[in-house]
């Protein structure tokens, strides 16, 4: 039996194996003139998961005759950056380059990213990012400056089959798999080549014959999966808000842990708890606020694993505090009545009076420079007086 997954035994050595990237491979594309030229480029590889930016990665060290050395942002720390650099300067006294692949770029903090800038300015190291989020705001300006961004194209359904068909004739199974089976994984993978070569393994696992009913039995087996811009995404933080909202701790920290085990971005989390701070706690509890963007900033520091122990903390408060929606409701209120009624002018007495003129014309007429000086009369316009925004 094969130790090595299918996925691995089936991943690409060379740029012509790589299906479904045409807009950087080819003649005259990105990825093929940069082999070419035989100078390597930091790159920041953008695209959904399974499309191959970890292959890319490493046929491209190949390419440069390079020491290829592997990071994912998760599961680092400053010592490994350290580790990396260090071999990297061993190489450079052997006169061998060092390709840097950080798996998730966009899950490293600032000072993580800045901890690389000075090795990469150097070209010590030769940086090649992957991430699945929007790198212009993930990735510090400076090593985004400093890199190419090569958008890396989801695949189509037609190919994932390219690449089952591949994977079947490799293993030497193609009589085991019937084509309506690959068609339907290829409709179960969303775009995702690892995940439908998982699929494919699982089947065969499960029977001599492969249909489509073996492959949704292994489906069916599989550990349910948290993509972030699917509705598992939305489902979990939709769940998280609303424990928090009924005061539910419990319910809180377990949705909280299920998005941060499934890789959600903590700082997408703490922001919603920084929204969540005003929009349903307001004026019944004024300290909220402060302590959700202080999360989000210890974030912004901290990094992870340990940021989870920071958004633990402030859901917790937050999940305990008293609610309130009277400063939320008093805005929707006011933003409605500021669109019907935009052409209004402001009552002459509450405008600035920098000249003699409109001192005469009665502009500013009885304010004080005091604080909480009032005057007995409607601070709205006229039209809209008795308009009640605010109510408590």
């Amino acid at each position: 039996m094969n130790r090595v997954p299918l996925a691995e035994r089936m991943r690409p050595h060379e740029l012509s194996e790589v299906v479904g990237q045409d807009d950087i491979i080819g003649d005259g594309k990105i990825l093929t003139e940069i082999v070419k030229r035989g100078e390597p480029v930091n790159l920041i590889f953008w695209g959904p998961p399974g499309t191959g930016k970890t292959t890319l990665a490493r046929i491209l060290a190949r390419e440069y005759k390079a020491d290829f050395v592997e990071l994912s942002a998760v599961t680092a720390g400053k010592k490994d950056i350290e580790q990396v650099v260090e071999r990297a300067r061993q190489n450079w006294n052997l006169q061998t380059r060092t390709v840097l692949f950080v798996d998730e770029i966009h899950r490293f903090n600032k000072a993580q990213q800045d901890a690389f800038l000075p090795h990469v300015e150097s070209g010590l190291i030769i940086l090649i990012g992957a991430t699945t989020e929007n790198p212009s705001f993930e990735v510090i300006s400076p090593l985004l400056s400093r890199s190419r961004v090569v958008i890396v194209s989801p695949l189509s359904k037609d190919n994932i089959i390219t690449v089952l068909k591949r994977a079947v004739k490799a293993e030497k199974v193609s009589k085991r798999v019937s084509s309506k089976a690959l068609d339907y994984l290829a409709e179960l993978s969303g775009g995702d080549a690892r995940s439908a070569l998982g699929d494919l393994e699982l089947a065969l696992s499960l029977a001599d014959k492969v249909n489509v009913a073996v492959v949704k039995e292994a489906a069916g087996r599989k550990v349910p999966g948290y993509d972030k811009s699917g509705d598992k995404h939305y489902d979990n933080i939709s769940a998280f808000i609303k424990s928090m909202r009924g005061s539910d701790v419990d319910a809180t920290l377990y949705y909280l842990a299920r998005m941060v085990e499934a890789g959600e971005d903590p700082k997408f989390i703490a922001r919603r708890m920084v929204i969540f701070a005003s929009e349903d706690i307001g004026l019944a509890g004024n300290g909220a606020l402060p302590i959700a963007v202080s999360c989000f900033q210890a974030i912004e520091r901290v990094g992870m694993p340990e940021g989870g122990i920071i958004l633990a903390h402030c859901a917790c408060a937050l999940a305990k505090s008293k609610k309130s929606r009277v400063s939320y409701d008093a805005w929707t209120r006011a933003k409605d009545l500021a669109h019907k009624s935009m052409g209004l002018p402001v009552p002459v007495w509450l405008r600035n009076a920098p000249t003699k003129l409109m001192k005469d014309l009665g502009f500013g007429k009885g304010q004080k420079w005091e604080a909480g000086f009032h005057l007995d009369k409607n601070y709205l316009p006229d039209e809209i007086a008795d308009q009640k925004i605010f109510k408590n």
